[in-house]
């Protein structure tokens, strides 16, 4: 169990988000109040549970007290909603299809002789503030950190953020992951699943390796994006700096995201940004589709066993049982298809004699259909995937000077997230902020005008 201190940094992180607003920029203050919680905040179970209210965890309750901030100091200048018909229907159905999804599962359901709960008014208040306070950093970003200047200070923390991090996950290399237990109290997933190749991988303060793992993944890929534009010795300390996070990388033996970053690497250095953002429309349009293509029997799950297989058989059983648990999932899940099961389980399937859950939900794609069915999942995909989309289609209307260098990079890391959210539940606020900003300035790309681009970045600024 968490310890008096994992509590009460939870309590002190809102005086700690109030400082950054008033002693840095608002583009700095937001990211980090999000992003310096993600990283050392206890992770769950350490939490807040309030009545009516989803539990205030490092992610949710960091956002909730930035979104105060920000409305109570700065003002709203801009409409929260976005400005395009497409992103807007998407976040309302993102937020308020929880309401169908509850309408819809208000009678008990029952597995021999046990029962999970029927659905009611205090699901549908829960799981409708659950979603809004998802989705605050997306809508915060869109805001705030559409501009360069915005995506500069996102990208550099990003691999600020990464070079952190990166000594205590190699002390935990070395002398295996303790620092929740030390620091908190309690260790926060399976300590198995942490012991890979004869030693040890990193979790640190996140939920599980694969997240610190893909959160390298982001600062070396952020660090190769800051290379692009930068000069001389600069260009060079950058190049270095990513070279020691692909060091670490590997010492964090996980193979998907090791993968990622062979792949990101050289797209992300060499390659023209309108390319870039060709590839990770392609990626995010095969990720959006890969429920359809898996139903169809389009994915060639045997080709890609036997590939896993080559490389680790411990790896290969892994993914066939998340792919053999997906099919059961599915299953389920025709059963309710546009709105889902809703919470307490009820999208799994139970022993009728114990009650215990005897599926595993590992991708965040499985969880969604499940819960909230195919309404939910196109709006959560779907918002994460049209910044991608609008910024390769609008990007053709621009001269290549227009276009920043770091563009392409980001959209190439935010398309890699989604492909990741298929086998494992990586979305994270890091994926709203990337997601929200890059919508932010695609919605200004596509408006883009000579008198436009002397305006300054759409968002909250301090009322005078």
């Amino acid at each position: 169990m968490p310890n008096g201190l994992a509590y009460l940094m939870l309590a002190v992180w809102p005086l700690v988000t109030l400082v950054m607003f008033r002693r840095w920029p608002i583009e700095r203050a937001l990211i980090w109040s999000l992003l310096g919680a993600y990283m050392f905040l206890p992770p769950p179970p350490a939490a807040f549970d309030f009545p009516l209210m989803p539990p205030l965890t490092k992610e949710s309750l960091p956002s909730v007290v930035t979104f105060a901030i920000c409305l109570y100091h700065y003002g709203r200048q801009a409409p929260l909603l976005p400005r395009g018909r497409v992103a807007r229907v998407l976040v309302l159905l993102f937020i308020f299809s929880p309401v169908a999804t509850v309408l819809g599962n208000m009678e008990p359901v029952f597995y021999g002789s046990i029962g999970l709960p029927a659905l009611g008014l205090k699901d549908m208040v829960a799981l409708v503030l659950l979603q809004f306070i998802l989705i605050l950093p997306f809508l915060m970003a869109r805001q705030i950190l559409a501009s360069p200047q915005g995506l500069r200070e996102l990208v550099g923390a990003l691999f600020v953020g990464g070079m952190i991090y990166s000594l205590p996950m190699l002390l935990e290399v070395r002398l295996s992951p303790q620092l929740n237990i030390w620091i908190y109290g309690y260790f926060q997933h399976n300590f198995e699943q942490m012991i890979r190749d004869g030693g040890f991988r990193p979790i640190v303060f996140m939920y599980h390796g694969l997240w610190v793992a893909f959160f390298t993944v982001m600062a070396i890929t952020c660090a190769i994006a800051l290379a692009r534009e930068a000069d001389g010795r600069r260009r060079i300390i950058l190049i270095g700096a990513a070279l020691y996070l692909g060091l670490v990388l590997v010492l964090c033996k996980s193979l998907g995201s090791l993968i990622y970053g062979i792949y990101l690497a050289p797209l992300a250095l060499l390659l023209p940004v309108r390319m870039q953002l060709r590839i990770a429309a392609l990626m995010a349009l095969v990720a959006i589709s890969y429920p359809v293509l898996k139903g169809a029997g389009l994915v060639p799950v045997d080709w890609i066993l036997e590939q896993a297989g080559r490389a680790s058989p411990e790896r290969a059983n892994s993914l066939r049982f998340r792919l053999d648990n997906e099919d059961i999932l599915m299953e389920r899940a025709y059963l309710k298809p546009l709105f889902g099961w809703g919470s307490w389980g009820r999208n799994h399937i139970l022993n009728p004699f114990t009650g215990i859950i005897e599926t595993v939900t590992d991708g965040r794609w499985i969880i969604l259909i499940g819960i909230y069915g195919w309404v939910g999942y196109m709006a959560e995909f779907g918002l994460i995937a049209l910044p991608i989309l609008m910024l390769w289609i609008n990007s053709r209307r621009l001269a290549r000077d227009d276009l920043s260098p770091l563009l392409g990079p980001v959209a190439l890391l935010l398309a890699v997230n989604l492909i990741d959210m298929l086998p494992n539940a990586t979305l994270t606020p890091l994926t709203w902020l990337f997601a929200g900003t890059l919508l932010g300035l695609a919605e200004k790309m596509r408006d883009q005008s000579p008198s436009r681009k002397r305006h300054g970045p759409l968002g909250w600024r301090p009322v005078m």
